[in-house]
């Protein structure tokens, strides 16, 4: 790919969930679990322009709980386990559908941010007819 070609919305996905740098897909966006570097270590893209605020988390949290609440009323309806069985059960589930995909989702989305060019909104002036 050329510099002056821009990525497609799937490559642009694939480098989001891949955690790396939405411009150049080489260097690595997070210098900790969700931390992120200053900029890019291959390209020298500043990553201040990131602001995913907390979309990466609510679209987990819908997923997760989803999941979990439909697995807790199934397993409850069919079995009518004791409670401490789905504590057991069901905390490790929703520490694990809530942590792990969120860096890639984080990513996903700071991707798509910057391959749409995303900026804040600003209300036009208008004259008054």
């Amino acid at each position: 790919m050329t510099t002056d070609q821009s990525p497609t919305v799937i490559q642009s996905a694939l480098r989001g969930i891949a955690c790396r740098c939405p411009c150049c897909g080489e260097g690595k966006l997070y210098s900790g679990f969700l931390n992120l570097r200053p900029n890019c270590e291959a390209c020298g893209l500043d990553y201040a322009f990131i602001d995913s605020g907390d979309g990466p988390a609510i679209f987990i949290i819908m997923l997760a709980g989803a999941i979990v609440v439909t697995a807790a009323l199934i397993v409850e309806v069919k079995y009518q386990p004791p409670f401490w069985l789905h504590a057991a059960l069901w905390l490790p589930l929703i520490a694990a559908t809530t942590l792990l995909p969120l860096r890639s989702m984080k990513s996903l989305l700071i991707a798509l941010q910057f391959h749409h060019k995303a900026a804040p909104g600003r209300l036009i002036d208008r004259e008054p007819k």
